[in-house]
């Protein structure tokens, strides 16, 4: 067995009505005076709201940042954690999507020392510590709740990453009653994404593990067997629960055994059109795992059975299409856009995705077989 180093957060809590008891959790670590991290549209559905009342009940002073937009720009970081800066606050927490989590992820960095932002993209770049932080999801998909990685806007058409153990939470708090009603595109999207983190950490090049795989697979069994009632019912708790617990557990083994080119190729459509990174990511993945079969078919084998749902047999080339045709399927059902094309990406387009999608290297390192400029070129107009 190869050596291996596994992290992930130091406490996970999980059950219906967890973030109604947020103040609890705060009063652990010390917690009396928070930033609270969100999006406007979470507070104009009222999902904030009693959160937001029960901590303030419980005697923790509550300074209220709902100024998360999806792929949250530098400006945005550095707003929150001013606006944390002048409440004096001393911890931070999340409510929300992967957005409002990575942003409380580096506000809660920023809010510790005076390293500027520009310093911190990187691998371990974050020097000093962090308040501390806990994240409650309220999609199941990014699994940032528990993953040491915040991705920020940093131009008009590119995003870069901080990669630190520092940003792995004190706690995080999953409670499925906070993804009841998520309408039924966004379950779609960031379902698909779970899922795209569970395969891609299972078959990641450098760091695969035992335990990141266990947990991949476990994590794709949950998510596959579940998405289609979260996204045809929402109000399906049993199902947002298994959902939410396969997110973050993808999410503990992508932090471990990192993602690959499904993302590298995904980020350019999100920088160019905007388009959300689920639905980036679930666009690309059909064509990068057929790319990556001469490397990879043998472990979409053993993944095949989890996703299509019976017993497959065959040659693990032929388990390994079944596993493909299978999420082609799924992502028919859930009504997501199946090709570039009908997701509003011109042809003209795919030369630059691919230069931009060489510019992922810390991504493209971790996928099971190499992927060149003419490579990345040929799965985009395969996805087209």
């Amino acid at each position: 067995m190869q050596p291996f180093t596994f992290n992930t957060v130091a406490r996970l809590v999980s059950g219906t009505g967890e973030a109604l008891k947020l103040a609890e959790h705060c009063a652990d670590l010390g917690m009396s005076n928070v930033l609270l991290v969100t999006d406007p549209g979470l507070v104009s559905i009222g999902l904030v709201g009693p959160v937001q009342d029960a901590m303030v009940a419980a005697d923790v002073s509550v300074t209220l940042f709902a100024k998360v937009s999806e792929d949250p720009p530098e400006a945005v970081v550095l707003a929150a954690a001013e606006a944390g800066r002048e409440a004096q606050v001393d911890g931070v927490v999340a409510v929300g999507g992967g957005s409002s989590m990575d942003v409380a992820k580096v506000a809660a960095a920023l809010l510790c020392g005076d390293q500027a932002l520009g310093d911190m993209y990187g691998v371990e770049q974050v020097s000093g510590g962090r308040l501390p932080l806990i994240l409650v999801p309220t999609t199941a998909g990014t699994g940032s709740e528990v993953t040491p990685v915040a991705v920020i806007t940093t131009g008009e058409t590119t995003k870069a990453g901080v990669s630190s153990s520092t940003l792995l939470p004190d706690i995080a708090v999953l409670d499925a009653d906070l993804t009841l009603g998520l309408p039924p595109k966004i379950t779609a999207m960031t379902g698909v994404d779970a899922m795209v983190h569970a395969i891609e950490a299972y078959t990641s090049k450098i760091k695969k593990n035992p335990v990141s795989d266990n947990l991949a697979r476990s994590a794709l069994a949950l998510l596959a067997r579940n998405v289609r009632t979260a996204v045809h019912d929402g109000h399906q708790r049993d199902a947002r629960a298994a959902m939410l617990l396969g997110a973050m557990q993808a999410g503990q083994a992508f932090a471990n055994a990192p993602v690959a080119a499904v993302h590298a190729l995904a980020y350019p459509l999100g920088g160019h059109f905007h388009i959300p990174h689920g639905l980036s990511n679930s666009l690309v993945l059909p064509a990068v795992l057929r790319f990556n079969l001469p490397e990879a078919a043998g472990l979409y084998a053993e993944l095949a059975e989890l996703v299509v749902g019976t017993s497959v047999s065959g040659s693990d080339e032929a388990r390994a299409e079944a596993l493909i045709e299978s999420i082609e399927t799924l992502i028919g059902d859930l009504a997501l856009p199946a090709t570039l094309s009908a997701a509003g990406v011109g042809e003209g387009s795919l030369e630059t995705l691919a230069n931009d999608a060489m510019l992922q290297q810390r991504l493209l390192i971790n996928n099971p077989r190499d992927v060149a400029y003419d490579d990345a070129l040929a799965i985009y107009r395969a996805a087209f």
